[in-house]
């Protein structure tokens, strides 16, 4: 972090007697200018640093006896005073040519031509003096911080720093704030003397209710940008904002109450009633909301635990869809969160997400990729675009990513039951990086990672005897949840896809007392209205209800649905019989939770299920949502049955 250094400023104190008349008379030249101020005598001000403009070259005192190089002003010469206005032959023309200033330093690009443009100025009003910290800031400072230490060393910026630091308690509110948020954002020490300065008159000003809700406004944005400020002082401003009336709060006003209200909860002291007006208000100005106060909004309803502001959160998750391509890779973070928290799901914002993820996931973190795979996920949403823009990216990038990042970018492949056209690629270089980092992974993580790659037929045999370790499973235990009965089920299955699938696997083994003797499901669990259904026409189509089981347990772990006996000629067997049962055939009633959200691709763990089905000898026939939806009644549902299950013929054994 680059800090302005207090020992670059001398006392004005220390410079010759012979120079100070020239000096005190020289330094008056970059004062700023205020009206309605009774102008202080300078020489009354300890001038660390004077900047004066002859003959278009600024000279500074910074050494105890340095000689000044100039030319002699002339004695009437025009002489701005700080606040003087009256003595100052321009300053009538000050504020009309603020329009100007801020116009020409909007056009500038670097630094360099601001400091060049600044020094051009024979005088300016703080209001433009910040308004030029500001622009320098602007152009200085990205995602990673200050690009260029050495701006803060720069003579016109530090002159500039100086008279904010001596003449604090006579700028405008307006340049005071703005000062402050320009310097906060350059990251000048907070401890230094001149941030000392603006920030005790900010809240000498507050403690006085002399701020404006937009002065308001500003003092929190800088106190939380600043960080740690005291809970006291920001519940200061949201007090003052209380006094002014809710319903007309602007959006800036309403985002920065939303923030400090967020970190003062933090603390427990979260006031619900204010939320609720502020909720309220915010809901009639939605469509007004920039796409960062959007994102802001909606992380404070989370962070909040907004769960009654339903509505609101609909509106703002509605209105964030427009702004997809403009949201920056935090604000998008926020977004995908809220719609996880509030279970959002709009298939017109995956279709924007669709749009913007595959043409900038080069330059997206890849913690928002993480987010947006991870949203997928538990949405259940697949969407190949995306995905495949994932595995490419992941292709090129792994190295670099995480280990949390590399089984987010790659677990919803398993979940969602994708394989991606560089599925080859992808999966060789998933190899490469365990085998290169295999111990970095904490247990859980890597567990998760490799399940999701045997759901698609992509077997870590050369990682299982890590898993099977009795070492690894006290790691597993030892960690939150523990061996609870979803990750127990995960071994299990891991251990029955070698067994059955990879008979050539000969390392070691899960011992029993890992081992579930039911799988729970919680995304394929059973529709309960499709199942009564197709019951219902079964018993129509064979008469008796004896003649098939439900929800059957198999004696590897997995339940069949519906469950059909046939013996060697093909008569239906009754349910209960053991003996000269020759065929067996699998019912899997697929309701729409087995599914990808508006897709008819089969999730992982049902897929997985009915592959291990027939590998242990069952005749698995499936009944999809899809291909039964629109048949309205017994007949028609046991017709379909009947051709889906029996193709040819069927008889009854009795």
């Amino acid at each position: 972090m680059a800090l302005i250094s207090r020992k670059s400023f001398q006392l004005y104190s220390c410079c010759t007697p012979a120079s100070r008349s020239a000096l005190m008379t020289l330094s008056k030249r970059l004062n700023f200018i205020k009206g309605q101020r009774k102008p202080r005598n300078c020489s009354s001000v300890t001038m660390r640093m004077l900047c004066v403009k002859n003959k278009s070259q600024y000279l500074f005192c910074r050494k105890k006896h340095v000689q000044l190089q100039m030319q002699p002003l002339s004695v009437n010469e025009a002489v701005h005073l700080c606040g003087d206005t009256r003595n100052c032959t321009k300053s009538d023309n000050v504020q009309m040519d603020e329009q100007l200033f801020f116009k020409k330093l909007n056009n500038l690009r670097t630094s360099k031509d601001i400091f060049y443009f600044l020094g051009s100025l024979e005088v300016m009003s703080d209001t433009m003096a910040a308004g030029a910290l500001q622009r320098i800031s602007e152009v200085e400072v990205d995602d990673n911080g200050l690009k260029n230490p050495a701006v803060l060393e720069n003579e016109v910026f530090q002159a500039l720093c100086f008279q904010f630091e001596c003449a604090s308690s006579r700028l405008s509110n307006t340049g005071l704030l703005n000062a402050l948020q320009a310097l906060i954002k350059l990251r000048v020490d907070p401890q230094s003397a001149l941030m000392t300065s603006l920030l005790s008159e900010s809240e000498e000003r507050l403690g006085r209710a002399q701020l404006t809700a937009e002065n308001l406004c500003s003092l929190g944005d800088s106190l939380l940008e600043l960080g740690g400020p005291s809970c006291a002082t920001l519940e200061q401003i949201v007090d003052h904002m209380q006094e002014r009336n809710v319903e007309r709060w602007s959006p800036r006003e309403i985002v920065m109450v939303y923030k400090i209200l967020q970190v003062t909860a933090r603390e427990g002291k979260q006031r619900q009633n204010l939320l609720n007006r502020l909720n309220s208000v915010t809901f009639h100005t939605v469509s007004q909301l920039s796409p960062n106060f959007t994102s802001v909004i909606l992380n404070s309803l989370v962070v909040l635990h907004q769960t009654r502001a339903v509505f609101l959160a609909t509106a703002l998750c509605k209105h964030s869809v427009k702004h997809v391509p403009c949201f920056t890779d935090h604000e998008l973070v926020n977004v995908l969160e809220a719609f996880l928290y509030f279970g959002q799901k709009s298939q017109i914002f995956t279709e924007a997400l669709e749009r913007h993820v595959p043409r900038s996931i080069v330059t997206m973190h890849p913690q928002t990729v993480s987010k947006v795979m991870h949203y997928c996920c538990k949405k259940m949403i697949l969407s190949e675009p995306i995905f495949d823009a994932v595995a490419e990216d992941f292709v090129c990038n792994a190295d670099r990513l995480t280990t949390d990042q590399i089984a987010a970018y790659i677990i919803p492949f398993g979940t969602l039951n994708y394989l991606p056209p560089s599925a080859s690629s992808l999966f060789r270089k998933l190899e490469a990086v365990l085998h290169t980092r295999l111990r970095h992974f904490q247990p859980h993580t890597l567990l998760n990672l490799l399940h999701s790659c045997v759901l698609i037929q992509r077997y870590p045999i050369n990682f299982l005897p890590k898993i099977f370790s009795p070492y690894f499973l006290q790691k597993l235990q030892a960690q939150p949840p523990g061996l609870n009965r979803v990750v127990m089920s995960q071994l299990t299955q891991l251990f029955l896809s070698v067994t059955l699938e990879c008979p050539f696997y000969q390392g070691p083994k899960l011992l029993s007392k890992y081992q579930v003797k039911a799988c729970p499901m919680p995304h394929s669990s059973l529709d309960v209205h499709l199942f009564r259904r197709v019951k219902t026409a079964l018993l129509y189509l064979l008469k008796k209800r004896m003649y098939f089981a439900s929800e059957v347990s198999t004696r590897y772990f997995y339940i069949v649905d519906i469950e059909i006996k046939l013996d060697e000629e093909g008569l239906v067997l009754p349910a209960a019989q053991v003996e000269e049962v020759h065929r067996r055939i699998a019912l899997c009633v697929d309701g729409r939770n087995r599914f990808c959200a508006h897709s008819h691709n089969l999730l992982g763990e049902e897929a997985i299920k009915q592959r291990h089905l027939q590998l242990l000898g069952y005749e698995v026939v499936q009944i999809p949502f899809f291909e039964i939806e629109s048949l309205r009644n017994t007949r028609k549902m046991a017709d379909y049955l009947h051709k889906k299950i029996f193709p040819c013929t069927y008889g009854l054994s009795s």
